[in-house]
């Protein structure tokens, strides 16, 4: 059988973005619309998408929703605001500012809708008292450069945030509080998407500041005296006294998407093994393990003889030294990639971001195939320069697909034809 390796991996990426989006599974978990005042809350790349969905089902909502510059989508009532990220802005503070407003004026029998995805962590930014939005903005760009894990850099966020880690549902106090996730965590602990806004934590500052020595993360001075500082939980405020009905649930996983771009990659005939869903680390050298399997498949059809698609997800990571070119950690994987398989000609990888963004540019990703022509000395050095983008510029391998209304973290195929 004859195999287009573009088609196909395009393929199982529109299937991974389709099984990504939202609508579908908030729809089918929303229950009807509850009596008494209604306030919708979002933060996030899918939180436009959540909004469209639920007042389709509800009907006109009161209520406010950040989103990345560029992803906002019409409404029938709720108001949609437009911040910066990855590292906060203004609107990013004052839209934080007006969401714990919003749910401070709820009472008993009201309820708080929460639409939260990945990117709610800096479209959300409201610093505990005593430290400003510049302060924020430092400790955001030294988490960034880091290389730390997701995970870890919303434990930190948490820290210095008077939303994150529950806050938000603190506010609402005898309300009840409903949470709908996009998760973009390995793991899709619901505490750690966007920082958890809405799901109480009680992170141990020890363990914080481990994560902190162990990136090799500077805080800015005022950051590392308010973490030792024994006030600092009474700063950032206690949790409500009395609750009301707590609901959470996860309406779109990476999972979900890596097993329908599996089922795509099935019908074509290709065998399909999906590697994990929370797979971290430097993004090169996932890049690397991933073209290490590849090869071993087309020398000695293990772990599975070809044709094969071996499918990944989860959020690597690049730890910027010195100065940093174009683009993302999907681009850096792919270019780790290309340089470890050698251009075999059997091998072929896509590897994109489901926000339709990766890292600074506005391309998802790229796609590279080993039949391409390929001049590894100009690939090393793009991959020491962080400057993936551009090699994929040059070799026409970027994708653009547009702001996509969800995110569910990276998404990565090697493929292996015969």
């Amino acid at each position: 059988m004859q195999w287009d390796a573009a088609a196909l991996l395009n393929n199982m990426l529109q299937a991974a973005l389709a099984a990504a989006d939202p609508a579908p599974g908030l729809k089918a978990v929303l229950p009807p619309r509850p009596d008494g005042r209604v306030l919708v809350v979002g933060a996030g790349k899918a939180s436009a998408r959540m909004a469209q969905a639920l007042e389709e089902v509800w009907g006109p909502c009161e209520g406010l929703v950040a989103v990345p510059r560029g992803a906002v989508l019409p409404t029938l009532r709720l108001r949609i605001v437009e911040a910066d990220h990855p590292v906060p802005d203004e609107t990013s503070l004052r839209a934080a500012e007006q969401m714990l407003a919003l749910a401070s004026s709820l009472r008993a029998g009201d309820t708080l809708v929460a639409l939260i995805s990945g990117g709610g962590s800096s479209l959300l930014s409201a610093p505990c008292a005593g430290l400003s939005l510049a302060v924020k903005q430092q400790i955001t760009r030294a988490l960034l450069m880091s290389g730390a894990p997701i995970h870890e850099m919303n434990l930190v966020r948490q820290q210095f945030s008077a939303i994150k880690g529950g806050k938000l549902a603190n506010a609402a106090g005898a309300a009840n509080v409903l949470t709908y996730l996009v998760s973009d965590i390995p793991g899709d602990d619901p505490s750690l998407i966007a920082s958890g806004p809405t799901i109480p934590t009680h992170a141990d500052p020890v363990a914080v500041k481990e994560v902190i020595r162990r990136n090799g993360i500077t805080l800015p001075p005022e950051a590392a005296f308010f973490l030792k500082s024994k006030v600092r939980e009474e700063i950032c405020g206690a949790e409500s006294a009395r609750y009301g009905d707590r609901t959470v649930k996860i309406v779109a996983s990476p999972q979900a998407s890596l097993e329908a771009a599996a089922e795509v990659a099935r019908r074509a005939g290709v065998n399909a093994c999906i590697l994990g869903d929370a797979i971290e680390g430097e993004a090169r050298e996932v890049g690397r393990v991933m073209a290490a399997i590849a090869l071993q498949t087309t020398r000695h059809a293990q772990p599975l003889a070809s044709p094969v698609a071996y499918i990944s997800g989860g959020e690597t990571t690049v730890t910027v030294r010195g100065v940093a070119g174009k683009g993302g950690r999907c681009s850096e994987f792919l270019l780790g990639f290309a340089l470890a398989a050698s251009g075999n000609p059997r091998i072929s990888a896509i590897a994109c971001d489901t926000d339709g963004r990766d890292g600074s540019e506005y391309n998802a990703g790229a796609i590279w195939h080993g039949a391409m022509p390929f001049d590894q000395d100009v690939a090393r050095v793009a991959l020491e320069a962080h400057d993936a983008w551009s090699f994929f510029a040059q070799s026409g391998g970027l994708i653009t697909t547009g702001p996509t209304h969800t995110n569910v973290n990276d998404f990565r195929v090697a493929l292996v034809l015969d």
